[in-house]
């Protein structure tokens, strides 16, 4: 162990970086990119940013889609910088709010028949820090020598993802509630240093039988201002409840607001549902997956908790199979259908039709 920091450390460095608008070097091999966040970026650094190569706009597919821009990458498309082009139009392109004002973005052209690792690499890092997945790159073998003494952070494209993340119990104490009765609460701190999950441990459940648990994924508008655009309040208060009843249990309390991509970007997908789009559409044309959330955290938790079996609260098949897959056993499933109303019988039914939830 030493004083300078290791690949976690460099990791949540990049990640503090480029959501204050600072630009990060990535690194494969021999080869490397300056990357910043397209969202975050300004023009003075911009302009900088210019002098070291000629940049180009890294979009998710699904972005790319919404733009009618080329996707020669599979995954991604890289959209060529034009030469009078500013901070405004590439948050543009990034950020779909103008996008049925203002339609017409092009025309764009789309980088083909060269590397794209390091791209791959800057849409993960930027989707880890829950900042829009859009990316300005500029690329060149001797770049990251150039960009030595700029004391920016350096990462290796391997240390942009992880594996499963390995969380650490905090602090546990008693809890009373008014749902759930007597209880205690559980923290746990990710070593990746992101944000902290929490179980709520409901009476003294057993470890040798399967528990009654719930995955939950946090939601502010939902857990705490009881928005009505979605069942996830309902569905909190209900699990709790049963668990009472049912004398024990665990709900494991998630911090993926949004599925996985921050409250920020969740409120730019309700923009996007009030001009018309629905839950999935208003995630693809942000330039993101489904569901960005990685049930593993759930799993992780229970084993470190003693558990190894579960009765689970849930209507999403996804969680079973995830749970399942790391070492938990789920030997029932057990539906959990509450919270349907006028305000969000869309969004249930595109839970059912398009994310395969058993509603």
């Amino acid at each position: 162990m030493t004083l300078s920091p290791g690949p976690l450390e460099r990791l949540n460095r990049a990640r503090a970086d480029l959501r204050m608008g600072l630009p990060v070097v990535l690194t494969q091999g021999d080869s490397a990119a300056l990357v910043a966040s397209a969202e975050t970026l300004l023009p003075p650094r911009l302009t900088a940013m210019r002098a070291l190569g000629a940049p180009v706009v890294v979009l998710t597919t699904h972005r790319a889609q919404t733009l009618k821009a080329r996707a020669y990458d599979g995954d991604l498309a890289r959209i060529v910088l034009p030469d009078d082009a500013g901070t405004g139009w590439i948050r543009a392109l990034a950020d779909p709010a103008d996008d049925l004002s203002h339609p017409m973005k092009g025309p764009l052209t789309s980088q083909r028949e060269s590397p794209a690792e390091l791209h791959r690499a800057a849409i993960a890092l930027l989707k880890s820090a829950q900042l829009l997945p859009a990316a300005v790159v500029v690329t060149g073998p001797d770049l990251a020598a150039r960009c030595e003494g700029l004391d920016l952070t350096h990462l290796a494209t391997q240390e942009t993802v992880t594996d499963e993340t390995r969380l650490n119990a905090v602090v546990s104490a008693r809890l009373p509630m008014r749902l759930a009765g007597a209880g205690r609460l559980h923290v746990f701190r990710p070593d990746d240093g992101g944000v902290e999950h929490y179980a709520i441990e409901v009476g003294r459940p057993p470890r040798d039988t399967p528990v009654l648990a719930r995955l939950h994924s946090a939601c502010f508008t939902g857990d705490v201002l009881g928005s009505l655009k979605c069942d996830c309040g309902p569905q909190l208060h209900g699990a709790l409840a049963a668990m009472q009843d049912a004398g024990a249990g665990i709900l494991l309390y998630l911090n993926q607001e949004g599925r996985g991509i921050g409250l920020a970007n969740k409120m730019r997908a309700y923009s996007l549902q009030d001009q018309g789009f629905d839950t999935v559409e208003a995630n693809h044309r942000l330039g993101f997956e489904d569901d960005e959330r990685d049930f593993r955290l759930g799993a992780a938790i229970l084993r470190e908790m003693g558990f190894h079996a579960a009765r689970l609260m849930t209507n999403n098949p996804a969680k079973v199979d995830m749970l399942g897959a790391n070492g938990i056993e789920v030997v029932e499933r057990v539906a959990l259908r509450v919270g349907r109303t006028p305000e969000n019988t869309g969004y249930l039914d595109v839970k059912a039709t398009k994310s395969g939830h058993l509603m």
